[in-house]
């Protein structure tokens, strides 16, 4: 059974569109999110892929990243390209970081996934991981919809805006921004509060 969500069948394909482009959809955005974090600051990456751009990104910015990727294929392409930055090739559901404290965590591209109930699972488990004044970055479109993944043929879904807001208050961390890339990502910055 494939525990990538699809991604693995289609690792080679997504290497090559977005695992390659260094400036690809989310850099700036990601950019931008990382110059409000100290320098040093310990990130964990879920869904991390190849690495490229996100976790290369957050490494030019100064930030130590942990990463997690489901696909046996983008996690070794991921250790390939980032030697020095710790990598799980495991479900995010299972992921044994989530026993250790992050300073920040960045979701992009994978909440919208997983089933319903994983994801309100998934921000729990971030939300427990995070220190207080921590933040959380992730994708998802602002309304509440299903589709199916282009790439990897894959069911995906997005609880909403207001759905996002309650899992995330309900585990003590509050919304305080959200934005759209070029790419139309839409993205909600999150800080733990208590």
């Amino acid at each position: 059974m494939d525990k990538s969500n699809g991604y693995e069948k289609v690792a080679k394909t997504f290497s090559e569109v977005r695992g390659q482009i260094v400036d690809g959809i989310g850099a700036s955005s990601v950019s931008m999110w990382a110059q409000t974090l100290p320098k040093g600051s310990v990130i964990l990456d879920l869904g991390c892929g190849t690495g490229i751009p996100i976790t290369k990104v957050l490494i030019d910015e100064g930030m130590s990243v942990y990463g997690v990727d489901a696909s046996p294929t983008l996690a070794q392409a991921f250790r390939k390209n980032f030697p020095h930055c710790p990598i799980a090739c495991e479900q995010v559901e299972d992921s044994l970081f989530f026993n250790r404290s992050f300073d920040a965590i960045i979701a992009w591209g994978l909440l919208f996934l997983l089933p319903k109930d994983n994801q309100a699972m998934v921000i729990r488990k971030m939300a427990e991981v995070l220190r207080i004044g921590g933040k959380l970055l992730f994708t998802a479109p602002s309304s509440i919809s299903e589709w199916t993944d282009i790439l990897t043929g894959q069911q995906s879904r997005s609880l909403g805006t207001k759905k996002y807001k309650e899992i995330l208050s309900a585990v003590g961390l509050s919304l305080i921004e959200e934005f759209e890339d070029d790419g139309e990502n839409h993205y909600y910055h999150a800080v733990k509060v208590r």
